[in-house]
C-alpha cells in the first residue's frame, strides 16, 4: 500500500508561499459539506451506494495537515451535511427541535472524527488511520450517550455492489473501514497529484518529484481499486440468494395491516390497528382454503400490531385467537404490554392457535426519547413533546430467540436491527432466521422505512440468514441472504408476503468473530491518535522540566 504512505509537508500552498489558514477554510468548509452530501445520496432516497466513498474523501482532503480545531469543525460541518437531512424523518410529526437536536447530536462525533483524523494526517499510512477513526467514531457514537443512536453508519448504506460482501467476514465495522479506506486513498491520490503541480523545484529535481508524486498517486488509486476487488471475490464462497436453500424450509407470512392515519396518533386508534391485522390474517387464511396461497407455518405481525394488552384484554384475545385459528399457525405478534409495575413492555407473543400465548420477547434497547425519557425535567426544557411520553417502557433483559411454527426464529424490534451485538448474539443463540418487528406509521411518508430495510439487507449477509420485516404500514419485506429483496411491501398500504425461508445454522465469519474486528479498528485509530498526539506531549514535558 505505497499510496499510505503520502505524508506531504504541504497544505494549501502555490509555490512557496503559505496561503493564511483564514483563507484556506471557505474552500475546505465547502468541501466538508459537499462530502456530507454526497454520503448522504448512497442512502435510501437517493440510493446511490458507491457515492459513500466520497464522504470520507472529502474529509480527509478538507482536514488534511490542518490543526485538530479546524478539523474539528470541518468534521461538524460535514456531519451536519449528511445527518440534517438522514434524520429528517424524526421530526416528521414532533416539529424540527428534536430532528435538529438529534441531528446535531450525532455531528458532533463527526466534530471528534474530523478533529482525529486533522491530527492523523501528517502521519504515514494516513488513509488507513483514517480509515480505522471512522469505525471507531461510529463505534462510538453506536454506544453514548443512552446506548447511542447508530443510525446512518458508513457499512448500512451498502445494499448492493462489491463492499457488501464484507459484512459476512466483519460486520458492519469491516464494511465501514473498506467504504473509508477507499476514500482515504482517492484523497491520498487527489493530494499527491496537486502536490506534483504544485512543486516548487526546478529541472531534474522537480521532475523527480513530479514523478514521484505521479507514482504515488498512481499507486494510491491502484489501493482504492483493489479494497473493492476484495470485496468482490469475497462474494465468490458466499450461498448464493435462493432463500430455500441451506437448511430446511418453512412457510412465512408476514402481515402489514395498514393504520388508520400516518402520525402520531395512529395510537389513539390503537383497536382499528389490531383489526386490520386481524382482518389481513383472516384474507390470507380465505387465499389458503382456496389453493391460492401454501399454508404458512408461521405468521409475522409487526411491532404495535395490538397495543391493546391481550393478557388484560379479553376481546383483544379473542382477536387474536381468531386470526391464529383461521390460519391454523402460530403468529408472533407485536404487543404493549402494562408492566412491570408503573412500565410498559415492547413484545413480542408467540401466540399459538387453541392454546393462546407462549413465549415471548422483551426489547432489549428502547428508543431513549421516545420510548422512555431519561431526565425527564431536562429535556421537557427543551421541548414539552417529552411528555408525548407518558409512561417508560422498561427494557427487555433475555435475547429474540423464540420457537414458532418449527422454526427458530431470531427477533430484533425496530431500531434495534442498527445495533451490532443485539443482532450478533440472536444468531450466536440459535437463530435460523431474523425477523425485524417493526412499526414505522409514525415517520410517514419518508425515507426512514427504506433506510431500515437497507439496514435489514446488511444484516442479512452479516448473519447468512434470511430476514423477514414486518411492519404496520410498511415497508414490509422479505430479504435473501445476499441482502437481495425477494418481495417487498409499499408504503401505507395492506400487504401479506409469503415466502418459504431455509433455517440456516451455518456460521458467517462475521458471527464466529462477533465485536473482534470492530474493537481491533477501534484500537488501530487511537494507537494513532496517540502517536499523533506523542510529539506535542514530549515538547510539553521537555517544557516542563526546563522550568
Amino acid at each position: 500500500m505505497a499510496a499510505a504512505a503520502v505524508h506531504d509537508t504541504t497544505t494549501a500552498d502555490a509555490g512557496t508561499t503559505q496561503v493564511p489558514a483564514r483563507r484556506r477554510l471557505p474552500w475546505r468548509t465547502a468541501l466538508a459539506a459537499a462530502g456530507g452530501f454526497l454520503l448522504l445520496l448512497a442512502f435510501p432516497g437517493w440510493s446511490l451506494p458507491p457515492l459513500a466513498v466520497l464522504g470520507p474523501a472529502a474529509l480527509a482532503l478538507a482536514v488534511h495537515r490542518q490543526r485538530a480545531r479546524a478539523g474539528a469543525w470541518l468534521g461538524l460541518v460535514s456531519g451536519l451535511a449528511f445527518f440534517v437531512p438522514l434524520l429528517s424523518w424524526s421530526g416528521t410529526y414532533v416539529g424540527a427541535f428534536p430532528w435538529l437536536a438529534l441531528a446535531l447530536s450525532q455531528a458532533a462525533f463527526l466534530a471528534l472524527l474530523g478533529a482525529a483524523t486533522a491530527a492523523t494526517s501528517r502521519l504515514r499510512l494516513w488513509p488507513l488511520w483514517t480509515a480505522a477513526l471512522w469505525v471507531a467514531d461510529e463505534a462510538l457514537r453506536g454506544r453514548v450517550p443512552f446506548g447511542g443512536f447508530p443510525w446512518g453508519r458508513l457499512g448500512l448504506s451498502q445494499t448492493d455492489g462489491p463492499f457488501l460482501a464484507l459484512a459476512a467476514y466483519g460486520g458492519v465495522p469491516l464494511v465501514g473501514f473498506a467504504v473509508a479506506l477507499t476514500g482515504a486513498l482517492l484523497a491520498a491520490a487527489v493530494l499527491a497529484l496537486v502536490r506534483a503541480r504544485r512543486d516548487p523545484a526546478a529541472g531534474g529535481r522537480r521532475r523527480r518529484a513530479v514523478r514521484t508524486a505521479v507514482r504515488t498517486a498512481v499507486a494510491a488509486l491502484a489501493g482504492a481499486a483493489a479494497v473493492p476487488l476484495l470485496g468482490g471475490l469475497a462474494w465468490l464462497p458466499l450461498p448464493g440468494s435462493s432463500l430455500t436453500a441451506g437448511g430446511p424450509a418453512v412457510t412465512v407470512a408476514v402481515v402489514q395491516g395498514d393504520v388508520p392515519e400516518a402520525g402520531l396518533e395512529f395510537n389513539a386508534r390503537r383497536r382499528a390497528v389490531l383489526d386490520n391485522h386481524v382482518q389481513r390474517t383472516l384474507e390470507l387464511a380465505a387465499r389458503v382454503a382456496a389453493g391460492d396461497e401454501p399454508a404458512p407455518d408461521l405468521v409475522v405481525w409487526p411491532e404495535n400490531s395490538s397495543d391493546i394488552d391481550p393478557y388484560l384484554n379479553a376481546d383483544a384475545a379473542r382477536q387474536i385467537d381468531r386470526a391464529a385459528a383461521a390460519v391454523d399457525a402460530p403468529i408472533l405478534v407485536g404487543a404493549v404490554l402494562d408492566g412491570p409495575g408503573r412500565y410498559l413492555s415492547n413484545t413480542a407473543i408467540v401466540w399459538e392457535p387453541g392454546t393462546g400465548p407462549g413465549d415471548t420477547y422483551v426489547k432489549r434497547h428502547p428508543v431513549p426519547l421516545a420510548e422512555y425519557v431519561p431526565a425527564r425535567r431536562f429535556f421537557r426544557f427543551f421541548s414539552d413533546k417529552v411528555d408525548l411520553v407518558r409512561r417508560d417502557f422498561t427494557a427487555g433483559t433475555e435475547v429474540g430467540v423464540l420457537d414458532v411454527g418449527g422454526a427458530r426464529v431470531g427477533d430484533v424490534i425496530c431500531f434495534e436491527v442498527v445495533y451490532d451485538s443485539l443482532v450478533h448474539d440472536t444468531v450466536e443463540a440459535g437463530a435460523g432466521m431474523l425477523v425485524v418487528q417493526t412499526n414505522n406509521a409514525t415517520f410517514g411518508f419518508t425515507d426512514e422505512s427504506a433506510q431500515q430495510v437497507a439496514a435489514a439487507r446488511v444484516r442479512a449477509v452479516e448473519s447468512g440468514r434470511s430476514v423477514a420485516l414486518a411492519s404496520t404500514s410498511g415497508i414490509s419485506a422479505v430479504i435473501a441472504p445476499d441482502g437481495s429483496l425477494a418481495a417487498s411491501s409499499g408504503l401505507f398500504e395492506p400487504a401479506v408476503l409469503v415466502a418459504r425461508i431455509a433455517q440456516r445454522d451455518a456460521a458467517t465469519v462475521a458471527t464466529r468473530l462477533g465485536a473482534a474486528p470492530e474493537w481491533a479498528l477501534c484500537a488501530l485509530g487511537a494507537a494513532a491518535v496517540l502517536a499523533a498526539a506523542a510529539p506535542a506531549v514530549r515538547r510539553r514535558v521537555r517544557a516542563g522540566g526546563a522550568r
